[in-house]
């Protein structure tokens, strides 16, 4: 298992369009992904828990990662983070 703080960095926050980017990117790995914000913990693979988060620009959210392809699944999302949800 790993886990990584990513920073939402786009100004939009994390809405529909990013949500939708965020759980495609996280169900092509088979691995267990998580993330946490504040006392919330949700299935990065389900839209809706991504936008239940309510992430806004700056907002800090914890990602873990548990399974055969962890390190893989890591490092796509926090690409995905670095890149502000652009495809």
């Amino acid at each position: 298992m790993i886990s990584k703080e990513l920073e939402v960095l786009n100004r939009a926050g994390i809405h529909a369009r990013p949500a939708s980017e965020i759980a495609k990117t996280a169900s092509s790995f088979s691995s267990d992904i998580f993330f946490e914000k504040d006392d919330m913990k949700i299935n990065a693979k389900s839209i809706m828990g991504i936008i239940t988060l309510g992430a806004t620009y700056k907002t800090k959210i914890r990602c873990t990662c548990s399974g055969p392809d962890e390190k893989e699944a890591m490092a796509a999302l926090d690409d995905l983070f670095e890149r502000r949800f652009e495809t």
